[in-house]
Order: structure tokens, then C-alpha cells, then sequence
């Protein structure tokens, strides 16, 4: 253990060298003065003392003001004064300012021992927490620095899914801003459906956002073909669920978007693809986007057909209510009045109109 110094202060020299004898035969490293003043000198400044243990009875405001700069300027320095048992007055005053940490007797030496292994351990203690607090400083900084990375990555995460999907709308020109519409259709049925975990609910945007990624692997040549398609050309649409998730399976991926890639186009019913799950076999986040695909599909613009409006989405959809949808998420979406999705679909695609006319020229020439 390393030797601390002690710094004694006693105008009287036999009592302060018999105190001074008693402490070095403990290996203490020993300073003695004779007053107040004197300590101040040597504590006031650059110095390694441990304890500063002081025997008077009394102290002027001068004297004061000088304990008051020396606790100030050695906040580890632990104060002990020692005064007679008989006169405690300065003691408690000195107690109640914060000045001194511990009173001891002048005679009692085998009491001022306990008092110095008592503020020597409370001296390791503090040292130790000093050491845990900056520690823990250090972990909250890099913690800080680690969040507002994840924060950013997790920016340039949500704003590649946006533009990867934004660039897949627009090879589709017939489904621009079908992805962002579905995404928003998913997250209301969803907390309608009791998902009110911000994450899981962010997670199912996400899914419904990549949800035709696998579209990028179909060609051209069947995926914009104007006529019918042949049963060659439906097996390859078929392989895109499938093919969406292996693209991105690699990357981040939670079980929400994923299962909502890979499952969208089951049907309750088991008569979906590509595994033709039946009912609950199918994730909760594909048969809710699977009923938010089919409200888009039927409300937007194809080539083939003019939107239709949301009272024959309804009647639709409920006609396939436990067959191509779940019936929990029909009763669901017929729980929220036409208007309000009528609502939520012109809020998503306000940017949209003037897209339409290019839309249906392109399609038509």
C-alpha cells in the first residue's frame, strides 16, 4: 500500500511530536507545523498530502477563511481536528460548514488511528468511484457516438428502401407510388389489429415498401407485356416473392419484412403462392399487407381497367373475406369508414396527379 502523507498542525511541539512519533511507527510519511497558517503555505499549491490533522480550540475568521481556501483547493484531503471533549463548540461549527471531516480527542491516539483507516478507505472509495464515473463517461460518449451512427445508417437504410422502390415504381410506371400507399394501408390495419410497437409497426412500413424487390429479377418483357401473359410467363411473375427475399435476405432483415416479401401472395384459403400456407400458417404482417395490396390494386389506375372507387374495394374485399383475405383483417378494415381511407390514400399520393396523365399516355401509345 502506498505511504500517505499526513501534515500535523499543534502549536504546542511536545504534544505535536508525540502524535508525530505515534503516526510514523504506522508508516505515515509525517509534515509537522505549528499553526494554521503554515499548512497553508504547503497545502495551497501542488502537494500529495493525504490528512491534514490540526489541534486548537479555537479559530478566528482569518483562520477560517484559510481552512475554507485549503478544502477548496484539495477536495481529496481529508480534515481532522482534534479538540478537547470538554470544548466541542468549534468542532460542530466547523462539522456544519463542510470544513473538516472527522473530531478527535488529542490524547485519544488510538481513536485518531481508527479515524485515519476509516477516510483512508473512504479515500480509496471515492478514488475508485472517480474512476467508474469517468469510465462511465467514456461508455456514454461512445454510446452517444454509436447511437447517432445507427441513427445515421439507419437514415441511409430507410432512404435506399425509398429510392430502390421509387426506381421499381417507376420501371412499373402503371404502380407509381403503389408501394408507399400499401406501406401506409399496412401500418393503419395494423394498429387496428392491436400492433402498437413503434419498431414492429416501422418494420411492417418496411416490408410493405420492399414487398415486389423480386420484381427487379423478371424481365421487362413480361412484367410491362401489354397482352395477356402465358402460364410460362405467370410462373416466373410467381418465382418474385421468393426471389425479393433471397435478394435481400443478406442485409438487414427482421422477421416483419421479410415475411411480408416472401408470403404476400398467400392466400387465407392455402391457395396462394409460393407455399401455399394456409390461415394462421401465413405471418400476421402478410395477410394484413396482403389486404392493403388488394385496396390499392383495386382503387388505382390500370391499363386494362379504370380505378375503381373504394365502396366496390369494400364489397370486394368482403366477398373474399376467408378466402383470398383473413376475416380478422376484413373486420378490421371495415371498421374505419370509406372516407377515412379515401383520406389516407390522398394524403400518401397528393404528390401523385401530375404523374397520372404521363402514366396513362405512356400506357396507351
Amino acid at each position: 500500500m502506498k505511504t500517505k502523507k499526513v501534515l500535523v498542525v499543534d502549536p504546542l511541539e511536545k504534544r505535536r511530536r508525540r502524535l508525530a512519533s505515534f503516526l510514523r511507527e504506522l508508516a505515515y510519511e509525517l509534515t509537522e507545523v505549528q499553526d494554521i497558517k503554515q499548512a497553508a503555505d504547503k497545502l495551497l499549491g501542488v502537494n500529495n498530502f493525504s490528512f491534514l490533522i490540526f489541534n486548537c480550540s479555537q479559530l478566528d475568521s482569518y483562520q477560517v477563511g484559510l481552512l475554507r481556501s485549503i478544502h477548496s483547493f484539495n477536495p481529496r484531503l481529508s480534515i481532522i481536528l482534534l479538540t478537547p471533549q470538554d470544548e466541542p463548540y468549534l468542532g460542530v461549527e466547523l462539522i456544519n460548514k463542510g470544513l473538516i471531516h472527522h473530531l478527535g480527542e488529542p490524547e485519544n491516539l488510538s481513536g485518531l488511528y481508527a479515524v485515519l483507516i476509516n477516510e483512508q478507505e473512504k479515500q480509496e472509495l471515492r478514488y475508485k468511484n472517480d474512476l467508474y464515473l469517468k469510465e462511465l463517461r467514456k461508455l456514454k460518449r461512445e454510446q452517444e457516438r454509436y447511437l447517432k451512427k445507427a441513427d445515421i445508417l439507419e437514415e441511409i437504410y430507410d432512404t435506399t428502401i425509398e429510392n430502390l422502390m421509387t426506381a421499381l415504381d417507376l420501371r412499373d410506371v402503371e404502380t407509381f407510388g403503389h408501394s408507399r400507399t400499401v406501406a401506409k394501408y399496412s401500418q393503419v390495419l395494423a394498429r387496428i389489429l392491436g400492433i402498437e410497437e413503434k419498431e414492429k409497426l416501422d418494420n411492417i412500413r418496411k416490408g410493405a415498401l420492399l414487398h415486389d424487390v423480386g420484381k427487379i429479377a423478371i424481365p421487362d418483357s413480361i412484367l410491362k407485356k401489354a397482352g395477356s401473359l402465358t402460364e410460362e410467363e405467370w410462373e416466373k411473375i410467381r418465382l418474385h416473392p421468393s426471389l425479393g427475399f433471397g435478394l435481400i435476405k443478406e442485409i438487414k432483415l427482421v422477421p416483419e419484412v421479410g415475411n411480408i416479401i416472401l408470403y404476400h401472395h398467400e392466400r387465407y384459403d392455402g391457395t396462394g403462392y409460393p407455399q401455399q400456407l394456409k390461415g394462421e400458417h401465413i405471418p400476421l404482417e402478410a395477410r394484413i399487407f396482403a389486404l392493403a395490396d388488394a385496396l390499392d390494386a383495386i382503387t388505382s389506375y390500370r391499363p386494362y381497367r379504370k380505378e375503381r372507387d373504394f365502396q366496390v374495394a369494400r364489397e370486394e374485399i368482403i366477398k373474399n373475406k376467408a378466402t383470398q383475405f383473413d376475416p380478422e383483417v376484413v373486420d378490421a378494415f371495415c371498421s374505419i369508414e370509406i372516407s377515412k381511407w379515401e383520406k389516407i390514400r390522398f394524403e400518401t399520393t397528393r404528390f401523385l396527379p401530375q404523374y397520372e396523365p404521363w402514366i396513362k399516355s405512356a400506357k396507351s401509345r
